[in-house]
């Protein structure tokens, strides 16, 4: 039983990605939202967020920059993310997330873009930015680790499964 074990789930993608382009994407916090990698810069990155029901964006740079792109519309980091959100976690999953009305599977993340910028959205403020870059910097930092089987100092917040005596 996967609830009483140190670990969790792990849902597989619904289809390979890259992750050279969008290293860092996840659906939390009532968003789409994460980290885009720069085209120009290989040292800057973006990060990128779409509200749920409102579809509210914002778009920075990991040094809290505006992105110049991000006027009005949607950037092509957030349409980089929203593909990459659908190669992870498939287009049902994504649209229901973010409610949208049905979307056609087979259509992809252009039918979800189109979706969302047909309502016209507003352009929302950047404050959790900060929070889904240090989540992106953690992710990376787990991934320094060598294999073991011994606990993580920092994972140590669970709670026991039974009394200790």
């Amino acid at each position: 039983m996967w609830e009483a074990s140190s670990t969790a789930r792990v849902i597989p993608p619904a289809r390979p990605r890259k992750l050279a382009k969008v290293p860092f994407v996840e659906l939390a916090d009532g968003r789409l939202q994460g980290v885009v990698s720069s085209g120009s810069d290989i040292g800057r990155v973006y990060v990128s967020s779409v509200a749920a029901r409102s579809y509210a964006f914002a778009c920075s740079t990991n040094n809290n920059r505006p992105c110049g792109g991000a006027r009005g519309s949607f950037c092509k980091h957030i349409g980089a993310l929203i593909t990459e959100a659908v190669l992870q976690y498939g287009a049902e999953r994504v649209a229901r997330y973010l409610r949208i009305e049905p979307v056609d599977a087979a259509a992809g993340a252009p039918a979800i873009t189109s979706a969302m910028t047909a309502t016209r959205p507003a352009q929302a403020d950047a404050t959790a930015a900060a929070a889904v870059f240090s989540r992106f910097l953690r992710h990376l930092g787990y991934l320094e680790l060598s294999a073991t089987t011994a606990p993580l100092p920092e994972m140590q917040w669970f709670p026991p499964t039974r009394a200790v005596a």
